[in-house]
């Protein structure tokens, strides 16, 4: 069971629970400013948080907002060659927002296709996503919390992970952990920072 800390987003407009192993990326190299990444420093897990400017029609419905994640997924993998597999879909509660914010989580694979010419460190076999979306209307606003978890050969148990059977695996199964906490604890503490970013 991994240990959190209260943890300031975009300069305290944003707080959430984020596991004590993770550290943020800005100390160690450039990030986007709508953007907030978090790295597993025992492992390859990342946290991202990305804000963005919403996505599709006017309104909220199972239509409208399955094609905004839909889209906001594309943008993630952004490959026309990786295979991408969305496993599960599902309405999300974030405990601290109100009551009526439409919220949605799915997990999905990106396996990357072989280049056999590639003279690079071998790919991952493929990268859990676990992907948070948050429709915020009236600000205009997409937040994205996007859990990434390769799982690269020798570093996970290939025989715990089989997807189509509901066999997550560790790797997997913490992330799932890590959103739930997410959930809970994710707080938007100035409404003004959708104006700013």
């Amino acid at each position: 069971m991994a240990t959190y800390r209260s943890t300031r987003l975009f300069g305290g407009a944003l707080t959430v629970d984020l596991p004590s192993s993770f550290v943020d990326v800005s100390t160690m190299r450039q990030v986007p400013d709508h953007q907030e990444v978090y790295l597993d420093k025992d492992g390859f897990t990342s946290i991202i948080f990305d804000i963005t400017e919403r996505v599709g029609k006017a309104g909220s419905s199972p239509a409208i907002d399955g094609a905004a994640m839909t889209t906001h997924l594309e943008d993630i993998v952004d490959s026309d060659t990786d295979a991408v597999k969305v496993w599960s879909t599902a309405n999300t509660v974030f405990s601290k927002l109100p009551e009526d914010t439409p919220a949605y989580t799915l997990i999905a694979t990106q396996t990357p296709t072989p280049d056999p010419k590639s003279t690079a460190a071998a790919p991952p076999d493929f990268t859990a996503i676990v992907l948070n979306l948050i429709r915020l209307e009236r600000e205009s606003t997409d937040v994205l919390i996007t859990i990434n978890v390769p799982h690269i050969k020798g570093e996970y148990s290939e025989e715990e992970v089989d997807l189509q059977l509901g066999k997550q695996g560790r790797l997997i199964s913490d992330a799932v952990e890590y959103a739930a906490k997410i959930w809970e604890t994710f707080k938007i503490k100035d409404w003004g920072l959708f104006k700013e970013v």
